[in-house]
């Protein structure tokens, strides 16, 4: 298993400050294991949601909770939302004998019954799949065609890797979201959800979706929203301002995890990869993921712009009166194009980045750059 420690320390820091701490992502990226990691050689005290013995103890809450001290562990604490108002009552007591790590794989459920009982007692960590970050900029190619949660990764062979990522799609549609709550077949989310990888990178066309799939636009929509709350897929909101340009206004989608967009589209092995219709796509959303990784941008800071025109940028990311830009092409001879220049001028960049595939990083004119993606890491700077 690969080290986590930033995250650990994260974590650990955010205990130190807040009584709740929640850490959130989808299933299989390695919530558990940083746990364990975090309470090991600590007091601490564990209750697994998904396990029988432990709901039985939990029957009940107070008694089981309320005379522990030291560090709380709840795993999946989305299936028991009936919690979170006694976790309120415990993280107020005097001295707060007991801090508590709870695990979540959804987030409406947690952070709707966060807001309504925890505002001000929880404070919110997000993890991903393993980042270049933590793999090492050697292992894009790798990291690319397997994505990023850790079985997939450091599966022994391609091969194996693909079986691991089929069988998660299969256990997340049939058991995972069915324990939500969610009544919608495992068939027509299977199908959504390919449809939507087919989509992958492109604006969102709720219309047409709807008219493929034989559903509303609503009930599209209502899918979609589905997969961005279990953290599997994305939506990049557009940059809209008064340019005097007509501009697109209906979001990007992309699946969040390259290694499950290509299982959803079959995508066996790089050489296959390297063939698909779907290479530029899959590679943009992979380096527009890595990319606000490394700046550790906040969702409401990142976005996309393009104008019926056809000018467009991959990535915008605003920070204040600060705003970089960003594109990805699968290419090993980058230019600049005609729209990074509009882009740089109508969206007042400070700078802008295009990533490739090439080995050199270099100006393309001023305040741009063509950034080998091997130099991501040291070239691209936290905000």
């Amino acid at each position: 298993m690969l080290d986590r420690q930033k995250h650990a320390d994260r974590v650990r820091e955010l205990l130190e400050v807040s009584p709740v701490v929640a850490l959130l992502g989808a299933r299989q990226v390695g919530k558990t294991t940083l746990a364990r990691h975090i309470a090991d050689g600590a007091t601490s005290h564990w209750f697994d949601l998904e396990d029988p013995d432990d709901r039985a103890r939990l029957q009940e809450p107070k008694l089981a909770l309320g005379g522990l001290e030291g560090l709380i562990v709840l795993d999946e604490v989305q299936l028991a939302p009936e919690l979170f108002g006694l976790l309120r009552v415990l993280a107020d007591r005097p001295g707060t004998p007991a801090r508590f790590l709870i695990l979540g794989s959804a987030g409406p459920e947690l952070l709707r019954q966060g807001s309504q009982s925890l505002a001000g007692r929880v404070a919110f960590h997000w993890m991903e799949g393993f980042g270049l970050d933590e793999v090492g900029a050697g292992e894009v190619q790798r990291r690319w065609l397997r994505g990023g949660l850790p079985r997939s990764f450091l599966a022994r062979d391609d091969s194996e890797s693909l079986r691991w990522r089929r069988d998660f799609i299969a256990t997340f549609l049939e058991r995972d979201l069915p324990r939500l709550g969610i009544t919608i077949g495992a068939p027509t989310l299977r199908r959504f959800w390919t449809m939507l990888a087919h989509w992958h990178g492109q604006t969102w066309n709720g219309a047409a979706l709807a008219r493929n799939f034989g559903v509303s636009d609503k009930t599209v929509r209502g899918y979609l929203d589905l997969l961005e709350a279990t953290f599997v897929a994305r939506q990049l909101q557009p940059w809209h301002e008064s340019l005097g340009k007509r501009q697109v206004k209906s979001p990007k989608v992309y699946l969040r995890d390259s290694g499950l967009l290509h299982a959803l589209l079959g995508i066996p092995s790089e050489p296959d990869l390297q063939g698909h219709p779907t290479v530029g796509a899959s590679w943009e959303g992979f380096l527009l993921g890595q990319v606000i990784r490394r700046l550790g941008a906040r969702p409401e800071e990142c976005f996309f712009w393009a104008t019926h025109g056809g000018a467009e940028l991959d990535l915008l990311v605003v920070q204040g009166s600060r705003r970089l830009g960003f594109e990805f092409k699968r290419t090993t001879a980058p230019k600049r194009t005609r729209s990074m220049t509009t882009a740089m001028a109508d969206l007042k960049l400070d700078s802008l980045d295009l990533l490739h595939a090439g080995d050199h990083t270099f100006p393309v004119g001023e305040r741009m750059r063509a950034v080998a993606v091997a130099d991501l890491l040291t070239e691209i700077d936290p905000l």
